[in-house]
């Protein structure tokens, strides 16, 4: 899973009907701390997510698929499942 936040959202006039409403987002990956790492990617939106949101995404063509179809066998490397409400680092313990 990855972490990111998106950046925002791309436009496509067709595309293919298996992907139905589906949205395209634009999506900055980051370390737990919010700053940038990589480049942006492109996911198919299963949750609602929005521009300025935190996201899970699954990078993995089967599950990737699943989420954002319900079906397995989409042509999709990447897909928002999750919006993150609150990240939380913890130090390890002392030794």
């Amino acid at each position: 899973m990855i972490l990111g936040r998106v950046i925002g959202t791309v436009v496509a006039t067709q595309k293919n009907e298996r992907y139905g409403g589906a949205r395209i987002l634009l999506v900055q990956p980051i370390q737990p701390d919010g700053s940038e790492r990589g480049t942006p990617i492109l996911a198919l939106d299963a949750v609602d997510a929005g521009v300025g949101d935190t996201v899970l995404v699954v990078q993995e063509g089967w599950a990737a698929s699943t989420a954002a179809t319900g079906e397995p066998g989409a042509a999709i490397d990447s897909t928002i499942v999750g919006v993150v409400d609150a990240i939380e680092v913890f130090d390890p313990l002392p030794l």
